[in-house]
């Protein structure tokens, strides 16, 4: 598994244990290919936040937007 970059342990470090489950997954991913960065997003709904790798943002970086 490869290692988080600081850019993402500092997103995550504020976050709740149920946002980070929800997100790191992709974190992770991200971390292992290199080549995408990270969108989150929140929605109303039972599923809350979600996260998916977007070709649009630089490794490292993630952005939080509301879906």
């Amino acid at each position: 598994m490869s290692e988080l970059p600081a850019s993402y342990k500092e997103f995550l470090a504020d976050k709740s244990e149920r946002f980070i489950l929800a997100v790191k997954p992709v974190l992770q991913q991200s971390a292992a290919d290199k080549s995408h960065g990270v969108r989150v997003t929140y929605n109303a709904g039972p599923t809350g936040h979600q996260a998916h790798l977007d070709d649009s943002i630089p490794f490292g970086v993630v952005v939080e937007d509301i879906d």
